[in-house]
């Protein structure tokens, strides 16, 4: 399935790619047009082409903007799959933006860039909540890092503070989306060869593309849940405040919110996660 050819191909091309439409990015975000936050998407789409990824969509996508899109996380290929179909930014660590190449593209589609613990998180909370004021759509990945591609990690409640805010008057409107790695050459995707999509840990990561970029047709599901209502989340967290309350606990609103939201997140990932395993392998 891996093919040294095949990845001097793919890489040649990512990277005439890349470099041809550098410069009109580049163009677009120094003068503010809108193009700066529309062509990632159309750069993204073709990269998935050059790297042999097969993407099913499942759900349907918020269209009350601003949305605040929170995913599982497994790879870096996360980024080009959710970019070709997401005319978003990223919310990313603040140390990414350091990274070679990699950083500067990150910087270009005008990520968020955060540092999650430290005297600056406020004020990157703000800048978040600047962006959803202007109406930009953001991409979180609320396990804060990423995983082995075989489970959902823990969400961090506290990446959800953002969500406490209201923006243009009403609460922000938060969409829960799984991505599922499901199959290579139409062969479903096991625990063996999943190390080589998903990228975590102490993985060296030009050893980790050199591998990806070698490998055959790769099947994506993408699948968007239902949008979480913010009267609901409202509700529930109210429900745990009384709840906490009568245990002789208190916690503050917002806490609960933050942890409610985190918690029905999660869930709808884990089950659009699962249901995307399970569907595969119920066709194989």
């Amino acid at each position: 399935m891996r093919s040294p050819f095949r990845a001097v191909v793919r890489l040649t091309i990512y990277l005439v790619w890349t470099l041809l439409l550098l410069p009109v990015q580049i163009v677009a975000v120094a003068l503010g047009l809108r193009l700066a936050s529309t062509l990632p998407r159309f750069y993204h789409r073709v990269c998935c082409r050059i790297i042999g990824i097969d993407l099913v969509v499942k759900g349907e996508m918020a269209r009350n903007h601003p949305v605040l899109f929170v995913a599982n996380h497994a790879s870096y290929l996360d980024i080009t799959v959710l970019g070709a179909l997401i005319c978003g930014s990223f919310v990313a660590k603040a140390e990414i933006a350091r990274w070679p190449f990699f950083g500067f593209l990150a910087r270009l589609q005008r990520s968020v860039f955060i540092e999650r613990r430290g005297v600056h998180a406020g004020r990157h909370r703000d800048e978040i909540a600047r962006r959803l004021e202007a109406g930009d759509d953001l991409i979180l990945f609320p396990e804060g890092t990423s995983g082995d591609g075989n489970r959902i990690l823990p969400f961090k409640s506290a990446l959800f503070s953002v969500a406490e805010r209201e923006v243009k008057g009403r609460p922000l409107t938060i969409q829960p989306v799984s991505v599922a790695y499901l199959r290579l050459d139409g062969l479903p995707l096991g625990r063996e060869w999943r190390p080589s999509v998903a990228w975590y840990g102490a993985m060296d990561l030009p050893g980790h593309i050199w591998n990806l970029f070698s490998l055959g047709k790769l099947t994506v599901e993408v699948a968007f849940q239902p949008a979480l209502d913010g009267t609901v989340t409202a509700a529930a967290a109210s429900s745990r405040d009384l709840a906490e309350s009568a245990q002789s606990s208190p916690s503050s609103p917002s806490g609960s919110r933050r942890k409610v939201l985190a918690e029905l997140s999660q869930t709808a990932v884990e089950m659009g996660f699962a249901e995307s395993l399970f569907a595969s392998g119920r066709r194989r």
